[in-house]
Order: C-alpha cells, then structure tokens, then sequence
C-alpha cells in the first residue's frame, strides 16, 4: 500500500489532470511498467489508447489535447490559422457549426487517438509544405513565426502561429474552405501587425497565391503598416493566377477575384 501512495504521488507530481502521455513517457519519467500497470488497474490512470494514458479523462479538453502534441509527443504541429487568430482575439467570424474546429499546421501526423477522443472538437491538420519551404533558414529551425500563449493556471502554454503568420495559414484555403468574404472580414480586424514580423513571414513565404491574396486584402485596408514593407524583397512569380471561377482579373496582382469585391 505504501508503495502504491508513493507511486500514486510521483505521478500526480509529473501528470497534471487532462494530460495525455505515452507508455514510453511515463517510463522516461520514472514510472516502472509495473507501476504503471497498478495505477491503470487503481484507475489512477486512464488507457484511452494502446500505450495512451490520461489522468481524469473527463477533463480532457482541446488546449489538454495539444499541448500534450506539443509537449509531450514532440510533434510539429501548431495552433494555427482561424485558431490561432481566435485564441489572439483577432477573429470574430462565428461558426455555425455545433463542433468546435481546431486547426494545426505542421509536418507530423495526427494520432489516430485524438480522432477517436469524445470531444466536440474537429482536428484539422494543415502541412506547411506548401507555405514555407522544407530548405528555407527559417524552416531549419523549429517552427518558424510562433508564440506562446497560456492556456491554463499552471503557466502551461501552447505554441501557436502569430498573427502574420495565422492570416497566410487562412488564406491557403482560400476559396476551397474560407470565403471571400470572410478572408476579407478577418484582416479589417488586423489593424496592429507588426511589418518587421510580417516583412520576415512573407520573404520566407513560398506560396504565390497567398502572397498575391494578401496583399490584395490588404490593399483595400490601407492599413499603416502597409507602407512599411518592403515589396521588392518579396517576390509575387509571374503570369496570371485563377483564384476563383468566373472572377474578374486583377491585373495589379494577375489574380482572378470576386467582381462584386
């Protein structure tokens, strides 16, 4: 008994409630495979997949779900997107779905684990191979133009896209996922971008239709920060892009767009 209380105490030390950890991590943490066992059959602790564990699984929220990617599995996948600009309180586009969607960026899979969790919450992972290139300088280090953001009281933080970064995620999807519109909606609430931040994220961005798109956005915003960029650094390719069926050309930026905008 005496040893099931120690153990039951080295573990609430290292495993917070909602924290999801492997086998394999819990054993780098000092817990026996042995221990871990009678904690699993004590109920201390919760198997949610093969060598997946929770503490208090009715606990587990989406924030749990990712820093637990990010921390504990070592994945790179960040906060991204629409939600990294929600989580930044940049974005004020409610969904009408009854399902939360989070959305992370990175090159490493999903487990299959976080599909099957009961959670009203959709997992959506985007690559970044098609935003910044696999060879860039700032791609050889661990995710590039990020931030930390606590989520919890016990100063635990997630990483997430900043700002500059979040608004060229979005407009990888545009038209396919995110209108126009809505596109439009969410950089009229991007009024204090950094230009330094932003001048790096778009000359390490290698995607043309996101660099085309945004600036055209940001054209009709006029925004201070604008003037600040340095667009001959920037390249934008040649020829004309079709962005959407039936769009109207724009020839400052060869992009095909909504006429009505």
């Amino acid at each position: 008994m005496a040893i099931n209380v120690v153990r039951r105490k080295e573990l609430y030390e290292i495993m917070p409630e909602s924290l999801i950890t492997t086998h394999k991590w819990l054993m780098e943490n000092n817990l026996s495979r042995h221990a871990i066992d009678n904690l699993v059959k004590s109920n201390q602790l919760e198997s949610i997949s093969k060598g997946v564990y929770v503490r208090n699984v009715s606990k587990i929220t989406w924030q749990s779900v990712v820093f637990s990617l990010q921390s504990v599995l070592k994945l790179d996948l960040v906060v991204g997107g629409l939600t990294a600009l929600e989580m930044q309180g940049l974005s004020h586009y409610l969904s009408l779905s009854d399902n939360k969607i989070v959305h992370l960026f990175g090159n490493d899979i999903l487990p299959k684990w976080v599909v099957n969790l009961d959670l009203n919450v959709k997992f959506v992972r985007h690559t970044t191979n098609s935003l910044f290139a696999k060879n860039s300088e700032e791609n050889r280090r661990f995710q590039p133009f990020t931030s930390e953001r606590d989520w919890d009281n016990e100063n635990r933080k997630l990483i997430l896209s900043t700002p500059e970064r979040a608004y060229l995620e979005v407009l990888l999807n545009v038209p396919q996922k995110i209108t126009f519109e809505h596109a439009d909606q969410l950089i009229q609430g991007l009024t204090t971008l950094s230009p330094r931040n932003l001048q790096k994220t778009l000359e390490c961005c290698q995607n043309v239709k996101v660099k085309r798109l945004f600036f055209w956005f940001a054209d009709r915003q006029n925004y201070v920060w604008l003037d600040k960029i340095n667009r001959e650094s920037i390249t934008l390719g040649s020829g004309n892009r079709m962005i959407i069926k039936g769009g109207k050309l724009d020839t400052k930026y060869k992009i095909t767009v909504p006429e009505w905008l």
